[in-house]
């Protein structure tokens, strides 16, 4: 039961983190997922999607989305910044494979700026 709690409050919180959707969106989500949990019987999924609906009732403002959205965008401006001084450094330092590894978490880094944005 512990497991399907977590898991469910797992997604919940994935989807604050990603979804960046309104919180009528959100309720609207948790809903179809706790039909789908009701059709199956799974009652520790129903517990847990319970409490996630209840929290985005009582907790989720479209402002509060929006600042998170501002922060995760931040912190992700942050991150670049970090692995452009990590690239620029491995470049100096000369290893071909340092370089091509800071290359590759700057791309990811961007890339995941870039799905922030289009949100």
């Amino acid at each position: 039961m512990k497991t399907a709690v977590a898991m469910v409050l797992l997604m919940f919180t994935t989807g604050l983190a990603h979804a960046q959707e309104s919180c009528a969106g959100k309720e609207a989500n948790i809903r179809r997922q706790l039909d789908h949990a009701r059709d199956n019987g799974n009652a520790g999924q129903i517990r847990g999607l319970e409490t996630a609906l209840d929290k985005v009732r009582t907790h989720c403002t479209n402002e509060g989305l929006q600042a998170e959205r501002q922060d995760d965008i931040d912190e992700v401006r942050e991150e670049i910044s970090e692995r452009e001084a990590d690239l620029r450094e491995a470049l100096e330092d000369g290893e071909p494979q340092k370089v091509e590894r800071r290359e590759r978490k700057l791309d990811e880094s961007r890339e995941e700026l870039r799905q922030l944005l289009e949100k």
